[in-house]
């Protein structure tokens, strides 16, 4: 049996409908969210439903779609429509690149002739298809690449939540640690419980227990003790975007790792699909920053747990400088040092 076969599945496409696995709902219940309409992919978007820069992406790309098969639009009409719902699903989250780069190759299809509505649409979904089919082989070739890292380190403290929730399947920084772990590695995986939302604790977990990678959850503040004491020999973090200099946006709290591993001399690796690195961004500084709902921060579970009125920093994201990242993993292989240069050739689909 594969050892990977329990692995979650964040995003479908069902007979031209979109299906989402809420994540809000996990680790307690595996709801599906089914978008009959545009606003429930925003929404499913906005609110965390499905979450993940690459899953984003996907989702958005089938989301374009939803509801429009049976439209009777004509072809300008349908046009129009499509860019509209292009610009509303790009505003649902700024900091994640891959949202905004799939919605735009499906959009970018409306310049093309077509006879008819019935033909752009077919031509559409071929084109989300693909974003989708293009992530899988992806997310595989990046746990090719970096699982000799992995069987080199066996333990490994990730960040947040970049495993089969947060892509079409394996991961991003998860994907090395399946591979190396259905190679017959014995890695142990540190879970970061990541604040305030609790992805690592509520995703990153669940999956590792799902398939039965060994795994021990921590907070966020117990990082720097355990690699005080020898518990962690490398950090692996996805990322939502990569400026063109090697600058990482990722999620709030993946900076302090990265400090962390340059002080006790720990490699830090990112992994990320090409469809990440944002060549039109030159440095981290020109990343726009989400900014979530105060609530998120002080209330858990529902509960109140700050002082009412108290102000309140919410953050979604950080940046990484280049200089503290040791590679990035990604499907065409491991980029280092220098990242101008290299990350142009990366993205050419030059393997380094």
């Amino acid at each position: 049996m594969n050892k990977l076969s329990a692995l979650p599945r964040a995003v479908r496409w069902v007979n031209r409908s979109l299906q989402l696995l809420d994540q809000r709902k996990l680790p307690f219940e595996e709801r599906i969210i089914t978008c009959t309409e545009i606003q429930d992919v925003f929404d499913a978007i906005e609110t965390l439903s499905v979450r993940g820069a690459p899953a984003i992406g996907i989702a958005a790309a089938y989301g374009l779609l939803v509801g429009l098969f049976d439209s009777e639009q004509d072809l300008s009409e349908l046009k129009e429509t499509i860019n509209t719902r292009s610009d509303y699903l790009i505003s649902a989250r700024p900091t994640a690149v891959n949202l905004a780069w799939a919605v735009n190759r499906v959009r970018a299809l409306c310049s093309g002739n077509f006879s008819s509505s019935t033909d752009l649409m077919a031509r559409l979904e071929e084109e989300a298809i693909a974003i989708h089919q293009e992530d899988i082989s992806a997310c595989h070739l990046i746990g090719d690449h970096g699982a000799a890292l992995v069987a080199k380190h066996l333990k490994i403290l990730t960040h947040c939540n970049a495993g089969s929730l947060a892509v079409s399947e394996m991961g991003t920084a998860l994907a090395p640690i399946y591979r190396a772990y259905e190679q017959g590695a014995s890695v142990h995986v540190f879970v970061d419980e990541t604040r305030p939302l609790l992805q690592g604790a509520r995703l990153t977990a669940y999956e590792l227990q799902s398939v039965g990678v060994h795994c021990t959850l921590i907070t966020d503040s117990m990082a720097a003790h355990m690699m005080s004491i020898g518990e962690i020999n490398m950090v692996i973090v996805g990322a939502d975007r990569v400026a063109a200099n090697g600058d990482v946006a990722n999620k709030i709290g993946t900076l302090n790792l990265a400090i962390l591993c340059r002080y006790f001399g720990l490699p830090f690796y990112v992994a990320c699909p090409v469809s990440t690195i944002d060549l039109d961004t030159t440095t981290g500084k020109e990343i726009e920053i989400e900014q979530r709902n105060p609530a998120e921060v002080t209330r858990l579970g529902g509960i109140q747990i700050a002082p009412e009125n108290i102000d309140v920093a919410n953050p979604a994201f950080d940046v990484t400088p280049a200089s503290l990242v040791t590679g990035i993993i990604t499907e065409n292989g491991i980029v280092s040092m220098p990242y101008a240069e290299n990350l142009m050739k990366i993205t050419g689909g030059q393997i380094l």
